[in-house]
């Protein structure tokens, strides 16, 4: 599966537990503000089950692949890296993984699926300028 467009990738993050997202991508925004894909590989590291139903070692390679197209390769990258490291992590990747974690257990009103909207857009938009 494929993502080609934001409202797609809206409607995967609705069908899977996005609660956990909202709050990864939230602690990433306050941690690295100015940081949109890293907070972005933070709203859609879940989303393999939804891609990859029932493949529990797909789930990440399916998450990644799936966004790819519409946000890109730092985005693939992050995503593909916090459940299947190939090397050596760097910090982005250290960060989201104890953002996710954190993330797990925070008690905080993280807004809804639809704050994200732009964000998404900004980053696809930024993608698809790049001519990838």
């Amino acid at each position: 599966m494929e993502l080609r467009s934001v409202e797609e990738l809206m409607d995967v993050l609705y069908a899977g537990r996005h609660q956990h997202a909202l709050r990864t991508a939230a602690l990433l925004r306050r941690s690295r503000p100015a940081d949109k894909e890293l907070q972005v590989a933070g709203l859609v590291h879940g989303i393999g089950p939804v891609p990859s139903p029932g493949d529990e070692a797909g789930r990440a390679r399916g998450a990644a692949a799936a966004v790819r197209p519409l946000l890109g390769e730092r985005v693939f990258r992050l995503v593909r890296g916090y459940s299947h490291p190939t090397g050596p992590a760097d910090d982005d990747l250290l960060r989201l993984r104890q953002a996710a974690e954190e993330g797990r257990t925070a008690g905080f009103d993280a807004g809804v699926l639809e704050d994200w909207r732009t964000v998404l857009e900004l980053v696809a938009a930024r993608h698809s300028r790049l001519g990838a």
